[in-house]
């Protein structure tokens, strides 16, 4: 048994779930190591209320039938991984304004008539977790390291909180630039083999976000070749520099640790992953759960 099945059971035994209990699920594949039921059970019973949330595998393509069968069992919420965000952004009966950006939803709401609304709250769950380290990004240059899926939902959201301007560094200079659309007035794409341009955009930049992979490892009790590789040489980073990777497996990335090491104040992407699912909560239920004591036991389960 791993760590987060023995956190989400104890989680559990503290519950009686009856056939009154409201479900919530994370569809993905994988989702076997996903810290979601942990994090998401321990929100619900920090609000006293009577809600259950479970991990579900579904395969690439079954998008659809999950949402028929979310609409058939009478689930209240849903969290969407990989490999189907993207789809079910095109299957819902209405998006939010950050979903339609990003043609992306990791989060289904069901309206009071039924219809199932998509969101993306994983841009603004950064936001929130930078905010409660007292990091505000209004105002603030920022250069991010990747164009992809999470590198996407933090340009929307740095652009609509306000930051002053955004380098978006990415090895494919095409997929920077398609990124950098999603905040055309402010941002600007920069290849990473560019070591002149990229030091600039470094030196010009208050914030510095990895929003790739490297450094992380696949899943649990594995080990990757890249854990011990930093997305960016440690000559680009200052003392005076925020350092934040969005990976949290494990939880000192070797960028993190050579922002330590550089004296700047460095943040793992634990926080980013339980505030967005503290605002996945509050979209489906209206309150707002204990983000401490999700943080805390999502902290449980990696131990």
């Amino acid at each position: 048994m791993t760590s987060t099945q023995q956190t989400f059971e104890i989680a559990l035994s503290e519950k009686r779930i009856h056939a009154g209990t409201s479900i919530a699920a994370v569809i993905g594949d994988p989702v076997k190591h996903s810290l979601s039921p942990v994090i998401h059970n321990v929100g619900f019973r920090s609000l006293g209320i009577d809600w259950v949330y479970v991990a579900c595998e579904v395969k690439e393509g079954e998008a659809q039938s999950a949402l028929d069968a979310m609409k058939t069992l009478g689930l209240r919420g849903l969290s969407v991984t990989m490999p189907h965000k993207t789809a079910i952004a095109s299957l819902v009966d209405a998006v939010s304004a950050a979903a339609q950006a990003l043609h992306s939803v990791n989060t289904v709401e069901v309206a009071a008539d039924g219809s199932l609304i998509g969101h993306s709250t994983d841009g603004d769950g950064l936001v929130a977790s930078l905010k409660e380290q007292g990091v505000s990004v209004n105002g603030q240059a920022i250069l991010i390291l990747g164009a992809g899926g999470a590198a996407r939902s933090v340009i929307d959201a740095l652009h609509r909180h306000a930051c002053r301007q955004i380098f978006v560094a990415n090895r494919s200079l095409d997929n920077a630039q398609m990124a950098v659309a999603l905040a055309p007035s402010i941002a600007t794409a920069v290849s990473t083999t560019d070591s002149t341009s990229l030091f600039a955009a470094a030196a010009n930049s208050d914030i510095i976000i990895n929003a790739t992979s490297v450094g992380m490892t696949k899943s649990p009790g594995t080990v990757s070749k890249n854990v011990s590789v930093s997305p960016i040489s440690v000559d680009l980073i200052r003392p005076d520099h925020i350092v934040v990777d969005l990976v949290y497996h494990p939880m000192e990335t070797e960028l993190l640790r050579q922002a330590r090491r550089r004296g700047a104040l460095a943040i793992d992407g634990l926080g980013m992953l339980v505030h967005q699912a503290a605002l996945q909560q509050q979209i489906w239920t209206g309150l707002v759960p204990n983000v401490s004591d999700m943080y805390q036991a999502a902290l449980q389960a990696l131990a």
